[in-house]
């Protein structure tokens, strides 16, 4: 199956953030997560999520400079994120793109699950992984303008640094990741996104 099929048959599933928020609150309110796996690591995650994400979703602002940008994009588009509800990047990256995607009217904001799609997932690997989130903008005809992810440049760049002088990620990195996150506030996820957008 060609790439244009694809991404066609993921978008017929895709569901809007305030869906993919519910269900993540459905998810953690009966101690289960999404995909097959239902593992207690991942049912925990979850949980974690929910309450990360009704947090930011609260919190996460747009700096001026980005929201006039945001506004003026005359491009439509479909943003198509590939994510899971266990996954602590999506959680924080995700209620970002909902706030992004709420500042300008060009852009439709849709996310389908990873384990469910996973032509779709395979089609658009990081460094040869099924790394999430994935966001793939694409036009009105549904071609690829740009992809981006699994995380932000900086975020990106910390893991590549650690794993090259630690071999593997620890539990202490992730925290820190995660800490990593709380600081930057989004400010990341929105400048890569903007010059993204820049080029198309």
């Amino acid at each position: 199956m060609d790439n244009m099929t694809i991404i066609k048959q993921s978008l017929i599933k895709a569901i809007d953030y305030n869906t993919y928020f519910d269900q993540i609150k459905q998810f953690s309110e009966l101690q289960k997560t999404s995909g097959p796996e239902q593992s207690q690591s991942r049912i925990e995650f979850t949980a974690l999520n929910y309450q990360r994400m009704k947090r930011l979703n609260k919190t996460i602002l747009i700096n001026d400079d980005a929201k006039q940008f945001l506004e003026n994009v005359k491009k439509e588009q479909i943003w198509l994120v590939i994510t899971e509800a266990w996954c602590g990047d999506s959680a924080q990256i995700t209620p970002v793109l909902n706030k992004i995607a709420e500042l300008s009217p060009a852009i439709t904001l849709k996310f389908v699950y990873r384990d469910e799609n996973p032509e779709l997932m395979d089609a658009f690997l990081t460094n040869g992984g099924r790394a999430i989130p994935k966001l793939i903008a694409l036009s009105g005809e549904n071609e690829v303008l740009f992809t981006w992810g699994s995380r932000p440049s900086l975020a990106t760049q910390m893991v590549v640094d650690f794993k090259e002088k630690h071999g593997s990620l620890t539990p202490e990195f992730k925290e820190e990741l995660q800490n990593w996150y709380n600081k930057d506030k989004g400010q990341n996820i929105t400048d890569d996104l903007i010059a993204l957008l820049s080029k198309i």
